[in-house]
């Protein structure tokens, strides 16, 4: 091919072919068939058996704190004095439940039972201890007398409720003993806590809440 009398070498460039793909690996593997081992199995249910009845045991062997019960509580006399100085006597008479809930004997050292007029303690009585066999309960008497007990701080609440004819009073009970567990004495104690508003009138209870502690 010529252009302007000189001779020029023309070339021709065949297209690049495209980018071949790559081929792709197969991994092969083969088939295989897994087999439940039955001495395995049982192994691992004897495992799983032993630990249940490790956990039951412990749940049932450990040393739990006794239910303290409230069943009785009757108000024998309440008299407010006005001179020379505001003051009380109360006298309560208390019927408390114990009961065992341990497989184990149970040996309570004391019984208290405290009396309270808004937030301030007045009294408390403390009642001899007993025994109690396992998964048994008993019943403990207690007699609160307070003769004389000077209102000083809350005389003016003290007027309010007299006029109107009913006095709050707060209760708390609370027992301590030991539980024999394999020739170990381990401490328990328990508690509970009771609202009562007696009448000034009539010498009665007119409304009681318990609540355990």
């Amino acid at each position: 091919m010529t252009t302007k009398g000189r001779e020029e070498a023309v070339v021709f460039y065949a297209p690049i072919p495209p980018h071949p793909v790559d081929d792709q690996t197969y991994v092969l593997l083969p088939l295989r068939t897994y087999r439940t081992n039955r001495h395995d199995l049982r192994r691992c249910l004897g495992v799983a058996t032993f630990l249940l009845l490790f956990v039951a045991a412990a749940y049932l062997l450990y040393p739990s704190d006794p239910d303290l019960t409230l069943v009785r509580l009757h108000l024998n006399n309440i008299q407010v004095h006005a001179s020379p100085q505001p003051s009380l006597d109360v006298s309560l008479f208390l019927t408390l439940r114990v009961f065992n809930r341990d497989f184990f004997s149970l040996n309570y050292s004391s019984l208290v039972v405290s009396i309270g007029y808004r937030g301030r303690e007045l009294g408390f009585v403390t009642s001899n201890g007993g025994h109690l066999r396992a998964r048994g309960s008993s019943y403990v008497n207690a007699t609160l007398e307070l003769n004389g007990f000077q209102v000083i701080h809350d005389v003016f609440y003290l007027l309010e409720d007299l006029a109107r004819g009913s006095i709050p009073f707060d209760t708390h009970s609370k027992v301590k003993g030991t539980v024999g567990l394999f020739f170990i004495q381990v401490p328990i104690q328990a508690r509970i806590s009771c609202e009562v508003i007696a009448n000034t009138t009539d010498q009665t209870i007119i409304r009681q809440d318990c609540y355990p502690q």
